[in-house]
């Protein structure tokens, strides 16, 4: 290959990187626009906040599931996970009193366990794809979450539970500073660190990966037991937003974590993706959800709706792959 030839695929790969961030960026914008036209309630102070809010959630369980879509893979426990975690949580700290620091670090330590179990599962136990491992123990965890609780709620946590979802600094939540603090950490982590440029390559091919030396294994448990601690995270600062954890938490917030990567331009063919363009994507299904609250639009055509964005959102990755491929 001459160094025109390359020069000229960088610049093609750069173009297709600006376009593929240009377009996301605007489609928010645009959806932004039209539901501020619909809607005058739409750009208020309290209305936007209340989207960032409610958008910190998914937020944190997308940067796990950026990860392992990024490998080729995905998690559909993390909504089991954040719920059994945080009534574990609950539990340790209303029924046994336990010390709210340790209840908390209890919870981040059972979502990062049963993160790692998704990973073994496929590095030990040779399971084909995660989408097995990973449904197999959203089932169990949902399962547990009802047993463990006879199905009712926990509720009376004391603040330092609360903090991460109730709180603010001025009038920003601290759940927004924490999203934030998260997404620069992982930009750092995933350009300038080793680790992070070994998830990019296994992602892109794992036997070409181990080839070159990458414990392709070891990439793989770190990556589900990082999803595994942010859905704990994010359950904390779900639990801090209405003061109880309850067996039914979670349930289909894959769904919208899924939905954010995919719009931000994750494949799901894995090694292509930045988690700057996550964060714009969950921004996205925030705010059409939210758009969507505010036109009365009922739950069932909501789901109807985010249902089709992701098919759309599938549908032009595939097309994306297939020009990257003729390119």
């Amino acid at each position: 290959m001459t160094e025109n030839t390359v020069t000229e695929v960088t610049v093609n790969k750069s173009i297709k990187e600006y376009l593929n961030t240009f377009g996301v960026v605007l489609s928010l914008l645009l959806l932004c626009v039209i539901l501020s036209i619909v809607s005058p309630r739409f750009l208020t102070v309290d209305n936007l906040m209340n989207v960032a809010g409610q958008a910190a959630i998914n937020s944190i369980l997308s940067v796990g599931m950026f990860l392992a879509i990024l490998t080729s893979g995905i998690d559909l426990s993390v909504g089991s996970i954040l719920a059994l975690s945080t009534m574990f949580m609950g539990l340790f700290a209303t029924k046994y009193n336990l010390n709210p620091w340790l209840a908390l670090l209890s919870c981040l330590a059972i979502g990062t366990l049963l993160g790692l179990i998704n990973g073994l599962m496929l590095t030990k136990m040779k399971l084909p794809h995660p989408f097995i491992s990973t449904m197999g123990t959203k089932q169990m965890a949902r399962g547990l979450c009802l047993v463990i609780t006879a199905t009712k709620p926990v509720y009376g946590f004391k603040a330092p539970i609360l903090f991460l979802g109730s709180q603010r600094v001025g009038p920003v939540p601290v759940s927004i500073l924490l999203v934030a603090f998260l997404y620069v950490v992982m930009y750092i982590f995933l350009s300038r660190t080793r680790t992070g440029r070994h998830i990019y390559a296994v992602g892109g091919n794992k036997e070409a990966a181990r080839l070159s030396g990458i414990n392709v294994n070891g990439i793989l448990n770190f990556v589900y037991a990082t999803s595994g601690f942010m859905a704990a995270l994010a359950g904390i600062v779900m639990v801090g937003r209405v003061d109880a954890s309850f067996p039914l938490a979670g349930q289909d917030y894959e769904t919208d974590a899924i939905a954010a990567v995919i719009i931000g331009g994750a494949s799901f063919f894995g090694g292509i993706g930045k988690i700057g363009n996550t964060i714009v994507g969950v921004l996205l299904i925030a705010v059409l959800r939210n758009g969507l609250n505010l036109l009365g639009v009922s739950s069932a055509w909501q789901a109807f709706t985010i249902g089709a964005v992701i098919i759309v959102a599938v549908f032009i990755d595939v097309l994306r792959q297939n020009v990257m491929k003729k390119t």
